[in-house]
């Protein structure tokens, strides 16, 4: 009995982490400006199949639900090439989206990078004149993705504002699991951007 107690206890406490984590990880490295423009760059993960996989279905989702309603004049950045097929992850996503129909708004693909650290050099200047900058991914590899803007063009960085990355309740199950490997991804910052994230 006590045993079995204890299982539940150490699984609902790993579930409490894994939410507490992801939710701090999508509030580090953004502000909270106004602004009539904006960008939302939706990054790629490694997609070997000639659709869009699970995981780059799920962040076209979040790109997409991160796009502000309103007077906002919105464009939506595809970003990364094609690292696991001939095919773009950019161009996956774009036709993912597209197929769904849930954003009808300027789209801009950017299909040559490799890693983050491209994903950002690549997209920035898709992105310099919006008012407002948002990254949809998971929520480690966008605060990742923000850490690099930061390093690359500051006077962008300052411009981000959080997309809609975390929901509570949204894939509870596997969140320990991505915030474990959230927590390696985003070891190899540098120390000063590590520092930056405490």
């Amino acid at each position: 009995m006590r045993r079995g107690t204890g299982l539940v206890m150490a699984g609902v406490a790993a579930l409490a982490w894994g939410e507490w984590l992801n939710w701090r990880w999508s509030r580090i490295l953004v502000g909270n400006r106004e602004g009539a423009s904006e960008a939302v760059i939706v990054l790629g993960f490694r997609n070997p199949q000639a659709t869009a996989n699970f995981i780059n279905r799920w962040r076209v989702r979040v790109g997409i639900r991160s796009v502000s309603g309103g007077t906002h004049r919105t464009v939506v950045v595809f970003s990364g090439g094609a690292t696991g097929s001939s095919v773009a992850e950019a161009k996956l996503m774009a036709d993912y989206a597209a197929s769904a129909g849930e954003f009808d708004g300027t789209v801009l693909l950017e299909d040559q990078s490799a890693t983050t650290w491209e994903n950002i050099t690549n997209v920035i200047p898709l992105i310099e004149d919006v008012d407002l900058i948002k990254i949809a991914s998971q929520p480690a590899h966008a605060l990742k993705a923000r850490a690099y803007l930061r390093r690359q063009r500051p006077d962008l960085a300052e411009k981000l504002v959080r997309a809609d990355d975390y929901r509570p309740g949204e894939w509870t199950v596997l969140k320990p699991l991505l915030a474990l490997y959230g927590l390696r991804t985003l070891r190899g910052l540098e120390a000063d951007e590590r520092r930056a994230l405490r």
